[in-house]
This record gives structure tokens, C-alpha cells and sequence, in this order.
């Protein structure tokens, strides 16, 4: 058990955030430490298991690599889950699932080739105790993972149980949340440090569910991202009461008071109350300052210019988050059929307008401060008439987004005159 192969895969486009965090939290670094694609590869020991599982924000999951090897058929996969030394990491007491991901796999089908690791492992253990583990495809104590490619078959186990974004606290969530992990991929991208020099203030407009400001709260407080989850190593062999007890007590040991000013506001008060009991859950509700209030019109929550970060609506969801372009009859209106879950109607099927307005509140009234949107719209900067400082490409589940920096300046963004084209003031890079 003193050195593991792991492997920690991640959303694609957050490699290299997720290897300078597994260096920060374990120490590790040159070959111990390789970024691949998907996810980073370390040598490790099983205490970095446990304190990565504990800390990691931007991980899904911390696997354990025990096989690694050519195969051209389910015979060869039976083979290599055989070679596995599964009695050293559970007992015939647990129940066990096998996952099957694959690139190119020249297999006719992968439910066969689980169905070809999973009797090996049964095998193995009838063999060397007479009995088998039962399989439980629901709730089990132990997922295996078979990553198969065109001609390597790699076999894990999984010492996470539940995905990491699971965090523990999210009770409350609207119709498309933000997974905790790629809130916390976007905190890491935009350089956003509470614990550093010279923190600045984070404020999300359009917080739903509170997501990107609870899991910024919890970094200022140095709260682990999975101090309030169980794991799956917890019912393993290798497990010890008193190793993870005290990895528990010297996280919770470093706990503090945030410095710096976390706001998060809503345009559905709905989604603010949701938010206010995550952050309760969470340990934040003193750290972070949540209220309703349309993106479209919301004054900066504090004098010191800091970070705007943000997922705005977008697609279905782009029943926008602010309202100020309406009259009172037609938010009336909208909130009677249902707008009042922080899904309110924008002015264009793209909602252009409500971005354009947007950029133009910004610029009037944000000057000095940097906002960050993630989003699939690569047109976004064009809609806003910005000029964006950075792009760094981001895939939220399958769709592929960036996250778009601008630094605003005093400005207005002025309406074209007389069909001319309209003025584009730039945002100034950094």
C-alpha cells in the first residue's frame, strides 16, 4: 500500500488546475505527478488517497490503478481481473459493481466484457475462500472501473464511492446546477485566491442555488470539500479508524474565519432561500452574503472592486436572469407562469439583449472589477459588445463552453445611431 498508482480523472479543459491542486494537497511533483488527458496520473500512498478524497474540489473521483495490459478479447479481461489481488482490498461481507467506460474499443459489447471482469473477480474469491461477493448494481461498498481503448484494458478501483461534486450539503438546487466541481474548476481558472496577499471580493449575479459562492466560502474558510460525505475506502481492508481520524481533526484544526467579502444574488428569491440552506449545510452562512435582486440592475456589493464569476442561463435555461427591460405587467406576468424560479423570460430566444444590457450596467456602474462567464456561446463576447481578455475552454458535462474574462472599464455601451454599426467599446486585457 505504500505506493499506488492513481489516477483522478477530470472535466476536460481542468487537467492542469486539478495537478496544481494535487501538488498543493500532497506535495507531489515530476514524475510522481503527470497530467493526462481526462483527468492526472500520481504515485502515491494511501494516506494521499484519503487526503485527496478529503480535499481535492475538482476531482471526480481518486482511483486506484491494479491492472494495466493488452487485451483483444473478453478472455484477456477475465485474465487480468484474475491477476488482481482483490482479497487484499475487500471481503466476501461487500458488495461490489463493475463500471465500463471505453475509446474505440474494438469489443461487440461492453456489458459483456463487465460481465467477463466481474466473474473473475467472483472466481478469484470463491477460489481462495470458497464463497463470493454478492453484486449490488445500486448502493454497492465497492465500484470497480474497466477503462478499455483500442487495445489496453485498465482496470480501478474506486476509493470515492459517490462522485466527488457530491459534497454533501446541496439539498436545494434549481432546474440545471452547477456541479460543485467545475464551480470550483472556475474559481481555480479565473486565479481567484481568498488565502493569498491581496484578496479581493466574489460576487456572483445570477447565483441560483448558491453554488460557485458556497464552494468560493468554503475555500476562504478552508473548509474540505468533503468534510460532510462518506467514501468508499471506508469499507476497505486497507482502511484505519485512526489514520483518517486524524487527517479529520488536522482539517478541521486549519478551519477559519473567511477574510474576505463573499456576495452571491438572485433575481428569484426562491433560488436565494435555496441557497441560504446550502450555505447553512455548508458552514458558510456567515461567510457569504446572499439576496435577490436582478442581475440587470444590482449595485456592487461592496466598494472594493473584486471578481464577478458566473454562470449566466443559457439554452433552455436562458430564460435569463434579470428582468430590468420589462414593465411591471409582463414580470407580473412571467411570475405567474412560473418565473419565479430564477428562469425569466430574456428578450431574444439568445438572449442578446439581456446580455447586451448586461455588459452595459457593467460598464457604468462595475468599473474595476474583472467578470468571469462561463459558457457554451462562443458569440457571448460579440452579444455583450466586449472585448474579452482571456478564453479558457471548459466542458460542463458533455457541452463544450469557455470561460470568458473581462476587465471592466468606465464606459457605456452606446446603441448604434441611425442603423449605423454599433459602437464595440473594448475591455482592457490583462
Amino acid at each position: 500500500m505504500n505506493q499506488l498508482q492513481l489516477f483522478l480523472p477530470c472535466a476536460a479543459g481542468v487537467e492542469s488546475y486539478l495537478a496544481d491542486e494535487v501538488h498543493a494537497i500532497t506535495g507531489l511533483t515530476g514524475q510522481d505527478l503527470l497530467t493526462g488527458r481526462g483527468g492526472v496520473l500520481l504515485r502515491a500512498s494511501w494516506r494521499d488517497a484519503l487526503l485527496l478524497n478529503l480535499h481535492s474540489r475538482l476531482a471526480q473521483r481518486v482511483l486506484v490503478q491494479l491492472a494495466h495490459r493488452p487485451y483483444r478479447s473478453e478472455n484477456d479481461l477475465y485474465a487480468a481481473a484474475s491477476d488482481v489481488a482483490w482479497e487484499i482490498w475487500f471481503t466476501t461481507r461487500q458488495t461490489f459493481k463493475v463500471e465500463v467506460t471505453a475509446q474505440h474499443s474494438p469489443l461487440q459489447s461492453l456489458n459483456f466484457a463487465g460481465l467477463k471482469v466481474k466473474d473473475a473477480v467472483a472466481d478469484r474469491f470463491r477460489a481462495k475462500t470458497g464463497v463470493r461477493p454478492d453484486v449490488n448494481t445500486q448502493w454497492p461498498d465497492v465500484r470497480i472501473h474497466l477503462h478499455l481503448t483500442t487495445d489496453e484494458a485498465t482496470i480501478y478501483i474506486d476509493t470515492s464511492g459517490e462522485p466527488l461534486f457530491k459534497r454533501g450539503w446541496r439539498e436545494d438546487k434549481g432546474d440545471a446546477p452547477l456541479k460543485e466541481t467545475l464551480a470550483a474548476a472556475m474559481i481555480a481558472a479565473s486565479g481567484w485566491d481568498p488565502l493569498g496577499d491581496h484578496p479581493v471580493p466574489l460576487y456572483d449575479p445570477c447565483c441560483g442555488s448558491g453554488t460557485i459562492a458556497i464552494e468560493a466560502a468554503q475555500i476562504a474558510c478552508r473548509i474540505p470539500a468533503g468534510m460532510l460525505r462518506r467514501f468508499a475506502f471506508e469499507k476497505m481492508l486497507p482502511f484505519q479508524t485512526h489514520v483518517w481520524s486524524a487527517i479529520k481533526i488536522e482539517a478541521e484544526s486549519a478551519i477559519q474565519k473567511s477574510a474576505v467579502p463573499l456576495f452571491g444574488s438572485d433575481v428569484a428569491h426562491r433560488m436565494v432561500d435555496f441557497a441560504q440552506r446550502n450555505a447553512e449545510r455548508a458552514g458558510v452562512a456567515d461567510a457569504v452574503q446572499l439576496r435577490g435582486g436582478d442581475a440587470l440592475q444590482r449595485m456592487p456589493p461592496c466598494e472594493q472592486p473584486g471578481v464577478m464569476l458566473l454562470n449566466p442561463p443559457y439554452g433552455e435555461r436562458i430564460a435569463a436572469a434579470g428582468t430590468a427591460g420589462q414593465n411591471a405587467n409582463e414580470r407580473a406576468a412571467e411570475r405567474a407562469l412560473g418565473a419565479s424560479v430564477g428562469r425569466e423570460a430574456a428578450h431574444t430566444d439568445d438572449g442578446g439583449e439581456f446580455f447586451s444590457q448586461l455588459a452595459a450596467h457593467w460598464k457604468k456602474n462595475y468599473a474595476g472589477w474583472q467578470a468571469w462567464m462561463l459558457t457554451p456561446d462562443l458569440k457571448l463576447p460579440g452579444k455583450m459588445r466586449l472585448k474579452e481578455s482571456r478564453r479558457v475552454p471548459m466542458w460542463n458535462g458533455p457541452i463544450e463552453c469557455r470561460l470568458f474574462r473581462f476587465d471592466m472599464v468606465k464606459g457605456s455601451v452606446r446603441a448604434p445611431r441611425d442603423g449605423a454599426a454599433p459602437a464595440t467599446p473594448k475591455a482592457h486585457g490583462g
